[in-house]
């Protein structure tokens, strides 16, 4: 009556399958096709974000630096789930190996985490650019944000290494079938034969913690900022001000509002809101941070939206004028 119990020497299953969006089968063609542009704009962006911070001198700041890690993130968790995404979405096949689903799963949480932490060193070093500039290259030197940078990944992979180490040491003795469109660790955990509990009760845990004191530190930062920017005698100063952290408000709530709302609707409305619905803001979550962020960024912040523009024109012309140059020779 209480299930089978949980035997070591129990062989766990060789495959998943992933069903999608269940309800919503009808639709994959065209979530496939919405997909393929999405991750397209998403891998082109960031690539562009990388490339053009990496090769100009001048966009060597700390901010950009951030900006340059975040895009490298972006990346990763976008290409961790939207291409075998795409495979389901596009042609049916829905299998995936046992270790791969966990690898996923890893890599999930991990970059959610990293990206939730670089989100708050922006907004520090925001704090640090306006309400301290005389101070900004003493206190943000290349080994603070060196050792910024090593904290954040360190605490992500700490705090989520247990998390897919403990789905993946549960018992599979039953249904292989995962209700979702990638391994997300509750859907996979739901086909346990023991009791995933725990392992729920440390994701809720450890994602209110670590998004929780970011947040809270975020807020904090941006009181203090609104503080400093409202106290300055020009208009045209705080206006300068507000609209180098516009950029940065507008990717903290494409991340935290889809993020929350996909964890919080999972665990408080399960019963309440359709499972496809779940499915589809678990999915968004990972996918419009990662196209969206290197639009809003290269919209508004000048040097980036005029060297990429450079660049296209430089790649454009030099290819055609390498193409007229072999036809005279």
């Amino acid at each position: 009556m209480l299930g089978p119990p949980y035997n070591h020497t129990m062989k766990n299953p060789a495959t998943f399958f992933l069903v999608g969006i269940p309800g919503l089968q009808s639709s994959h063609l065209w979530l496939a096709i919405s997909l393929s542009v999405m991750y397209t704009t998403a891998l082109l962006g960031n690539t562009i974000v990388v490339t053009v911070i990496c090769t100009d001198f001048t966009l060597q700041e700390p901010m950009y630096r951030l900006l340059c890690v975040l895009a490298a993130v972006d990346i990763v968790m976008a290409s961790s789930v939207v291409p075998k995404m795409m495979t389901i979405f596009s042609s049916g096949d829905n299998s995936i190996s046992f270790s791969a689903c966990f690898t996923q799963m890893y890599f999930v949480h991990v970059a959610t985490a990293v990206e939730t932490g670089l989100l708050l060193a922006m907004a520090f070093d925001r704090y640090v650019a306006i309400c301290k500039p005389l101070c900004y290259k003493r206190i943000l030197t290349p080994q603070v944000m060196l050792g910024m940078s090593v904290a954040i990944i360190t605490r992500a992979v700490i705090l989520m290494t247990p998390l897919s180490w403990m789905v993946s040491h549960l018992p599979f003795c039953g249904s292989t079938v995962v209700l979702h469109s990638y391994c997300e660790h509750i859907a996979v955990a739901k086909l346990a034969c023991a009791d995933p509990m725990p392992s729920f009760l440390y994701s809720l845990i450890g994602s209110s913690i670590i998004v929780g004191s970011d947040v809270v530190f975020i807020a904090v930062s941006y009181n203090l900022i609104l503080r400093a920017v409202f106290g300055l005698s020009s208009k045209n100063a705080q206006l300068k001000a507000l609209s180098t952290c516009g950029s940065h408000v507008g990717v903290m709530a494409l991340y935290y509002l889809p993020g929350m709302a996909s964890i919080y609707v999972a665990w408080l409305g399960k019963d309440i809101v359709p499972l496809h619905t779940q499915v589809l803001l678990a999915d968004l979550y990972l996918v419009i941070p990662p196209t969206l962020n290197p639009i809003i960024y290269g919209l508004r912040i000048k040097q980036i939206r005029e060297r990429t523009w450079s660049m296209l024109l430089y790649c454009l012309f030099d290819h055609s004028n390498m193409g007229s140059w072999h036809k005279v020779y």
